[in-house]
């Protein structure tokens, strides 16, 4: 099994789940006592945070692509970035390392395109909902991305921002994103795109009439693979 190296921290909530994750799957793979084989450099979301908050992603790469360097470093065979926002600066982290950068959106369209979906609503950070690098990377993959508009767009971000990065799980908000989610099908959303990685720790399949695509559990099983365990049923 080769080792991941994993970005976390922005949040911490999703990065405890994204490891989860990959433990949970691997030993039911492999069964015993197997774990994932994982480095992981857990990042201050507060730097993060502020840096998003001025729109200094110069900063940002910068400070990203120096930790990917260190995870290489420990011995790190495969990077991943535990955050869908951040995948703004995925390029500059990409080129700073010579191993492989696994990035979130690309196994999120392998799995919308493998469940025959052409068009999409996207949930996530205004960051990712708003700027062109989420999107645009769906769409050279022949994907139609709808996004919320701004109302809902506001209200998504700040359930994010002032409730999922703190742990903090509430009906009223889920009841929001199921109201955000029935306007996006409405237009014509044929899957959602739970596009930042805290949405998972609110909203499931349960509360989507249309397929939904969980990018944190996707990038997982897509880093497990590369990382050579077979997650198959019985393999």
């Amino acid at each position: 099994m080769k080792t991941i190296g994993v970005l976390g921290g922005m949040s911490w909530e999703s990065s405890l789940e994204w490891y989860r994750l990959a433990n949970e799957r691997v030993h039911d793979a492999l069964g015993g006592h197997h774990s994932a084989r994982i480095i992981l450099d857990s990042l201050d979301f507060a730097e993060i945070e502020e840096l998003q908050g001025r729109g200094d992603w110069d900063a940002a790469e910068a400070l990203l692509a120096e930790h990917a360097q260190g995870l290489e470093r420990a011995g790190a065979d495969m990077i991943v970035l535990c955050t869908n926002t951040m995948h703004l600066v995925a390029d500059v982290i990409e080129a700073a390392i010579g191993i492989p950068f696994l990035h979130i959106a690309d196994t999120t369209a392998a799995a919308v395109l493998g469940a025959g979906v052409r068009r999409v609503g996207l949930l996530g950070t205004a960051f990712t909902m708003e700027k062109p690098f989420y999107r645009e990377r769906l769409e050279q993959q022949e994907i139609e991305v709808l996004v919320p508009d701004a109302e809902d767009r506001a209200a998504v971000h700040a359930v994010i921002y002032d409730e999922l990065v703190h742990g903090v799980i509430r009906a009223e908000s889920r009841a929001l994103y199921r109201e955000v989610i029935e306007r996006l099908v409405a237009q014509g959303a044929e899957g959602i795109i739970l596009g930042c990685t805290e949405i998972e720790l609110l909203v499931s399949s349960d509360d989507a009439p249309v397929p939904v695509f969980p990018t944190t559990a996707l990038h997982v099983d897509a880093a497990l693979a590369a990382a050579g365990v077979d997650l198959r049923p019985g393999a």
